[in-house]
């Protein structure tokens, strides 16, 4: 199982501790399959649906997917072997075959669990099988503890929770997109007329002026999907990298001024001294980029660079207006305003992800998985118990903190089900 954190002996940002999430012992439980789903083995798929799933076939431990019966579900599920096995030694209601402990070892409840909470298995519940969120009474205790919000971009991310609550939405893309874009600055008439064209914004960046130090310190990538709306340099010193930051593990500084500012901020990031500078940074090409709380990333390959960088930068940008970018981690830095600063770490691959496929970001792996919680406990709607409260429940057994926004120690990133 692979984690985004470096491993021990590099320097790196210690994770949160691990969240113990309240959870009752399920294990004894009788379950079953969920009828809602078909087990296809992938060769028996039609042809067209091996097509889209033939990089699967990669991984020695892929069985097939679990397609949906009807619109209950909208998402198709890869199943290795082991889930495979269980799913059908669960087509007849029963207790859990005795193997799993052995295979699962102390993960054994929180495996089932999350089985249940995504609707692949259910459990019974009096004269009927539940799942999801209609499970969740029987899987939490009662005094789970849900971390509570620290600091402005922690309350700002329930903010978006709230506003994604209120969607009339049933698709998870839409939704998961709607939530990445949480605070996002309208692109009125003024910041058309302003920035119409990405030659405008190089001229609103003070393109010009910087020159010389851009071409001695920088290398300019040329911009191709998925990483169009950007305009990126790579550092001359970090060639190590190798290519672009998304195809590593590496971490990310958002530094998000409100608009007006971004010339000032990025002035100072092209002259930070080459010692703290990133390998890597990107900056919104057009007005809706720069409009976008998102708007100016840095990636560094350890979170002791990241956070002196950070630390640099807050001191030539103290009283600079924070903009603020949801599902991040906070950043404490000196002068600088609460929210200007905060930080993520890119996911590994997912030995599941498929070539057409773009890679998950961090934001975006957060957003995917609350967006497709927040759907299943809507289409639910279990007496007492908001879709976002699910979601967010769900996400810290994914090993999120969800006070904070940071991986947890137990973080892992195996998605298969």
């Amino acid at each position: 199982m692979e984690s985004p954190l470096p491993p021990d002996g590099e320097a790196r940002q210690p994770p949160s501790k691990d969240d113990k999430v309240a959870l009752k012992d399920v294990r004894g439980s009788i379950f079953r399959a969920n009828p809602a789903f078909e087990l296809i083995l992938f060769d028996r798929l039609p042809p067209e649906k091996q097509q889209v799933f033939q990089d699967l076939k990669n991984d020695p431990e892929f069985y097939g997917v679990l397609v949906p019966r009807d619109s209950t579900f909208s998402t198709i599920k890869a199943v290795c072997r082991n889930s495979a096995l269980l799913y059908f030694t669960l087509l007849q209601p029963g207790p859990l075959p005795s193997y799993l402990q052995a295979e699962f070892g102390d993960s054994c409840n929180q495996a089932i669990v999350q089985l249940v909470l995504d609707g692949v298995l259910e459990m019974q519940h009096g004269d009927r099988f539940v799942s999801g969120s209609n499970a969740f009474e029987l899987i939490y205790e009662s005094d789970a503890n849900q971390p509570q919000p620290e600091g402005m971009i922690a309350r700002l991310t329930l903010s978006a929770l709230g506003y994604g609550q209120m969607l009339d939405l049933d698709d998870t893309a839409r939704l998961s997109a709607r939530l990445y874009f949480y605070n996002r600055i309208p692109l009125s008439e003024r910041w058309r007329r302003r920035l119409p064209s990405e030659e405008a914004v190089l001229a609103y960046l003070q393109m010009e002026r910087h020159r010389k130090l851009l071409d001695q310190r920088w290398s300019k990538i040329q911009s191709s999907l998925p990483f169009g709306g950007w305009l990126q340099w790579q550092s001359r010193q970090g060639a190590h990298m190798n290519g672009r930051p998304k195809e590593k593990h590496g971490y990310k500084l958002y530094v998000s001024p409100t608009p007006e500012f971004v010339p000032e901020a990025f002035r100072a990031v092209i002259e930070l001294p080459e010692a703290l500078g990133p390998n890597y940074f990107k900056v919104g090409s057009d007005a809706a980029g720069l409009l976008r709380p998102d708007k100016l990333v840095l990636y560094f390959s350890s979170f002791d660079m990241l956070q002196a960088c950070a630390d640099r930068l807050s001191s030539r940008l103290g009283g600079c207006p924070a903009h603020g970018v949801p599902f991040t981690a906070a950043l404490q830095t000196g002068a600088a305003d609460e929210g200007l600063f905060s930080w993520g770490a890119d996911p590994p691959a997912d030995k599941g992800a498929l070539s057409w496929q773009e890679r998950e970001s961090w934001r975006l792996f957060i957003t995917n998985r609350l967006a497709s919680a927040m759907i299943s406990a809507k289409k639910a709607a279990t007496p007492g118990l908001q879709p976002s409260q699910f979601a967010l429940e769900r996400l810290r057994l994914e090993g999120i903190d969800t006070g904070k926004w940071i991986p947890t120690s137990s973080f892992a990133m195996d998605r298969r089900s």
